[in-house]
């Protein structure tokens, strides 16, 4: 019992200088940190929301923090719903979204003090993905709504195999989610109660959907134009018996039916640190980061000073 108490004893003694080392550690490397020059910008900024473009956020925030070294900023995920939300709860700087904010988000962030203000930062077309073995190549809108709505179960119907259709998406707090939604199952229309195929499979990510598609041969999903890849096919998407796959010259024509903006939200007008993450993400350098993450860059837009 007394050999057993003093190898705790030695234990916890040990893990005590442990933990003393590393907050010296901690300690003399903060004090052998450069220190902010006089009206050098520092701070801390939470950027949180769409998962269409975490990925572009973060090269953004990375490239960012080079450029202010004692500024820290933060990307999260998550889904646009949830960026939204943590705006409208102070939780968070930045909002992005793969989607426009609602009427009554703007609603309820008002009564909370909020003014959300909207800045677009790139575009992207909403890509619909298939197994490279599939040997569909094209889908009208109109077939997209018939198998997301469970009117067409069957690939032979659109030329394929003669096997059913498994259909996959993102859930309900993606952005992404809300836009195919309303394009394609509900064709655009307000008024439409028209719902997703009950057995569709509910996804946490984009990759989550590529993986399902490579690895099942019945499947399709829809993701942001970022996250396609050559383990899948994608397949040309068109109104009126035009189909075209979503590139750079077919988003911003909008000749691709499934394009989109991509937005960072702020309340009201950013200032500080904020102001100057939106002004890179902005400028040639961000927008770079988002040609390179696989979306659509735009024009520069300057937040002007009051």
């Amino acid at each position: 019992m007394c050999l057993q108490r003093k190898n705790t004893a030695v234990k916890i003694a040990a893990a005590m200088k442990v933990k003393i080392l590393l907050i010296l550690t901690a300690v003399f490397l903060a004090g052998c940190e450069k220190k902010a020059d006089p009206g050098e910008p520092v701070g801390f900024l939470q950027v949180k929301g769409s998962d269409t473009i975490v990925n572009a956020a973060q090269m953004i925030s990375e490239e960012f923090m080079k450029v202010y070294p004692h500024i820290y900023v933060a990307v999260t995920g998550g889904g646009s719903g949830v960026g939204i939300a943590s705006l409208i709860n102070k939780t968070a700087g930045i909002a992005t979204a793969s989607r426009e904010i609602t009427k009554k988000e703007i609603e309820i962030a008002r009564k909370r003090g909020v003014e959300p203000n909207e800045f677009i930062v790139a575009y992207d077309g909403v890509a619909v993905i298939v197994n490279k073995n599939n040997p569909v190549e094209k889908l009208s809108i109109d077939d997209l709504h018939r198998i997301y709505t469970g009117q067409a179960t069957n690939w032979k119907e659109f030329g394929g195999k003669d096997a059913s259709i498994v259909t996959l998406s993102r859930e309900v707090s993606s952005g992404t989610y809300s836009y195919f939604k309303d394009e394609v199952v509900k064709l655009g229309k307000k008024e439409s109660t028209e719902e997703f195929l009950s057995e569709t499979l509910l996804l946490s990510s984009s990759q989550a959907i590529v993986e399902e598609v490579v690895t099942n041969e019945a499947a399709i999903g829809y993701l942001g134009m970022g996250y396609t890849s050559q383990r899948t096919k994608t397949v040309g998407v068109g109104r009126s018996g035009e189909f075209f796959v979503p590139d750079v010259n077919n988003v911003l024509s909008k000749k691709y039916p499934l394009s989109r903006p991509l937005y960072f939200f702020t309340n009201g007008r950013p200032e500080g640190v904020t102001k100057l993450f939106i002004e890179y993400a902005l400028s040639p350098a961000g927008q770079k980061e988002m040609v390179e993450s696989g979306f659509v860059p735009r024009k520069q837009q300057i937040v002007k000073e009051d």
